[in-house]
């Protein structure tokens, strides 16, 4: 397995451009089997979310998937390559495990430590799954990128090391508890926004949702009203507070529909692409808090020993699973090894027995097991330390070695390691 990983993210783009490229869960998807077509791609997975859209993909060189999966981005965009190139980032193999551990337990997220990136980290790996771009290569570094994100939430204290994105925007309009609020949008940092907003006290507030059944779920769940999508207009002209977090694609809260009001309002828009016409914030009277104005303080929170003690468990967790990893690889040589043994082993006796056909069967099964405890006994010292040598880093593939030496059959090697039923 070599995994490549081409992203874009809040530390590489300016929102402007996360923008462009932003996927709701039907594109991401359809992103995945882009990239699965490709002419060197394996396996394919798409992270995305309101601050960066990541490639995951299982490959068969670096090169050409570089400029395949790049191509593809930069087509999303509707850039010029100059253009997108330069913000863009490419983790490769150790590199690329490594990204992704630290992505799932929230080191690489605008919020240090935020937990909502577990869960749009689960249905990445659930949209491969369901469209069959993700195979065991990818399953396996996904899973265990979710049990490092679930182990540093568990054995530190990173959620409260620095505020969510909702809880930094609230801070930034003051909001209070009395002021009717509305939220529009019913995912993941919309379930976030209101779970924050009646934490701290609020209670006149109102889901509004393109989705009735959604909106009407997440609204009873935190004991607060649910309106409709048409009902958006009417439910802002009461409302003091707006927090939007769609994704969806087209503006939803219009400079017009804002001017009508005539008096103060606060509105903050957490959706990429943009819920909130810009011109909103030209509004007197009108406070408009984006992803944008947020960037930067978030950035420059500090999580101090949190941090540090979750970069520890990456650091762990990173180690751990290439070391599993380089083991597993010379494992299809060790059993195409000892199947060859096997193989001399039973060709030895058929012909031993065919020049002493009197013997009995009790010395035919110890000629047998003497023979196999001596290919045993020869075999067992290069297999154990191929797999100690596994462990250590470098250039040298110990497997490839013992394949050349005992002249294996690459075919019998690969039989070792294609998954069941596939030819």
């Amino acid at each position: 397995m070599s995994v490549l990983v081409v992203g874009i993210s809040h530390r590489s783009a300016p929102v402007a451009l996360l923008e462009r490229v932003a996927v709701d869960a039907e594109g991401a998807a359809q992103l995945a089997k882009d990239v699965a077509a490709g002419e060197h791609v394996v396996e394919a997975a798409v992270i995305a979310t309101c601050n960066r859209l990541e490639i995951y993909a299982d490959v068969d060189r670096f090169h050409g998937s570089v400029e395949e999966l790049s191509g593809l981005l930069v087509e999303r965009a509707g850039r010029s390559t100059e253009a997108l190139l330069p913000h863009l980032y490419v983790h490769y193999d150790d590199g690329a495990v490594s990204h992704l551990f630290q992505v799932a337990a929230g080191l690489d997220s605008m919020a240090v430590g935020e937990a909502q990136i577990l869960g749009q980290t689960r249905d990445a790996l659930a949209r491969g799954q369901e469209a069959g771009t993700v195979g065991p290569a990818l399953n396996v570094l996904f899973q265990q990128a979710l049990r490092v994100g679930k182990r540093a939430h568990a054995e530190t204290g990173i959620d409260q090391a620095a505020p969510t994105l909702v809880s930094a925007a609230l801070d930034r309009v003051g909001h209070a508890v009395g002021r009717r609020t509305v939220v529009v949008g019913a995912g993941s940092i919309a379930a976030l926004a209101t779970a924050t907003l009646v934490r701290r006290g609020a209670t006149d507030v109102v889901v509004v949702n393109r989705t009735p059944d959604r909106g009407s779920r997440l609204a009873a769940e935190h004991g607060v009203r649910a309106a409709a999508l048409a009902d958006l207009a009417a439910e802002v002209a009461d409302a003091d507070l707006v927090v939007a977090c769609t994704g969806s694609t087209g503006v939803l809260l219009t400079t017009e529909m804002v001017a009508r009001l005539g008096r103060p309002l606060d509105v903050i828009d957490l959706a990429l692409p943009h819920d909130v016409e810009p011109g909103v914030g030209a509004l007197p009277g009108v406070t408009l808090v984006t992803l944008a104005d947020l960037a930067d303080e978030l950035a420059g929170s500090d999580a101090g020993a949190e941090v540090d003690a979750v970069r520890d468990i990456v650091t762990q967790e990173v180690s751990a699973f290439l070391t599993a990893r380089r083991q597993q690889s010379v494992t299809p040589t060790v059993v195409a090894l000892r199947s060859m043994a096997t193989g001399v082993v039973d060709a030895e006796l058929a012909r031993l027995m065919a020049r002493l056909p009197d013997l009995d069967d009790a010395t035919r099964a110890e000629v047998l097991r003497s023979l196999r405890r001596v290919a045993d006994k020869l075999l067992h010292q290069p297999t154990v330390r191929v797999r100690e040598l596994a462990n250590e880093e470098g250039a040298v593939s110990y497997a490839a070695a013992l394949a050349e030496l005992f002249a294996l059959d690459p075919d019998a090697v690969e039989a070792v390691t294609r998954p069941e039923g596939l030819a």
